[in-house]
């Protein structure tokens, strides 16, 4: 998946502050795989000109990275004379740490700018009128629109109630997903290159969960794990409303996942839904209320239309890769321009974002 270009050209950026911010956004990627569900936060402290202290969010629990800026800088005195750069609104709630804007007034830091406001509930606002009401000056949206794209998955769970979807296939040259298959005929027909398949570890490793449709269980029986980027549990997502899947598949080799059906069924990991309300819907909010704020769909075509169909969706990654198959089952078709689009290998990778 492309995320926010980190590395594009500080040249390109027309003011101090638009620099400064970036370098918040730099340091907030620091944190993708680790402050879940807390967003990516990176946060500089700026005295004439010059960067005096840095910090981020290392991991949900511990401090925020305007605390971690702040303890960074060598000479205290100097806060009261410095700019507070921070990527998200600053919190003003006690939670599993002290709010941070009691912290930067404390501190009497004279201004502080913002990239963009924090959505959760708990935050939207509070933490920058905090700041005013007690002399701080406060500037908004600066570089906004990176900020938004970079915690797209935590800002489309609170103000959406439901988690972040990114559709994934693979796709041949001439628009398949599989080969015609034979009654019974199991296993993965392979369209990219190992290269590829690494990438789709690195995209999965951004994820809560993983979610596939029955049909791509019972033909592929898939591991649907993270094994080359680092070891990670990731929740796996079965739609299953006939429980027809094999209870010897290789998705439920543990405890880590969770079967959707509309049976009554004795294992804990299943969770029955209502035949009467939409099942998708059910699923998503089923992950809203557990927590869940992003989810990979890898298949199959049926799951995947689905989603398109309903419009449940944010992001499509689609791999293309240098094979044809002639006949089989056909890739979903997306009536929109590709954003992104790049070379792998042989494999080309097309970004698509719900307009």
């Amino acid at each position: 998946m492309l995320y926010f270009d980190a590395k594009q050209k500080l040249a390109l950026l027309s003011t101090p502050d638009e620099k400064f911010m970036q370098r918040c956004l730099q340091l907030a990627l620091n944190g993708k795989n680790t402050v879940s569900p807390n967003p990516m936060v990176g946060s500089v402290i700026v005295h004439q000109n010059k960067i005096i202290g840095e910090g981020w969010h290392y991991r949900a629990g511990e401090p925020h990275a305007e605390v971690n800026a702040i303890k960074s800088v060598k000479d205290p005195a100097l806060l009261k004379e410095s700019t507070l750069y921070v990527s998200l609104e600053p919190c003003s709630h006690q939670g599993k740490t002290p709010p941070c804007s009691s912290l930067i007034i404390e501190k009497e830091i004279p201004r502080v700018v913002v990239a963009c406001r924090d959505v959760h509930s708990a935050v939207n606002g509070r933490g920058i009128q905090q700041l005013r009401d007690h002399g701080v000056e406060v500037c908004e949206g600066v570089l906004e629109k990176e900020a938004l794209a970079l915690n797209r998955m935590f800002f489309t769970f609170h103000s959406q109630k439901r988690p972040y979807i990114l559709l994934k296939w693979a796709q041949t040259l001439d628009g398949f997903l599989d080969r015609k298959r034979e009654a019974h005929e199991l296993g993965i027909n392979w369209i990219t290159q190992p290269n590829t398949r690494s990438y789709v570890h690195q995209v999965r490793s951004s994820f809560d969960a993983i979610l596939v449709g029955a049909q791509t269980v019972e033909n592929d029986n898939p591991q649907l794990k993270i094994t080359e980027v680092r070891n990670q549990k990731l929740l796996r997502l079965i739609l299953d409303p006939q429980l027809r899947v094999r209870k010897n598949a290789e998705v439920y080799n543990d405890e880590h996942y969770r079967i959707f059906t509309t049976q009554e069924s004795a294992l804990k990991q299943a969770v029955t839904l209502s035949e009467e309300e939409p099942f998708l819907e059910q699923v998503l909010s089923y992950c809203y209320v557990n927590g869940i704020q992003s989810v990979l769909v890898e298949g199959g075509a049926k799951t995947l239309q689905n989603f398109l169909d309903q419009n449940l969706w944010d992001e499509a990654l689609v791999l293309i890769g240098d094979v044809t198959f002639g006949q089989g089952l056909k890739a979903p078709a997306l009536a929109l321009e590709a954003r992104h689009s790049a070379l792998l290998g042989k494999d080309r990778i097309l970004n698509y974002f719900r307009e």
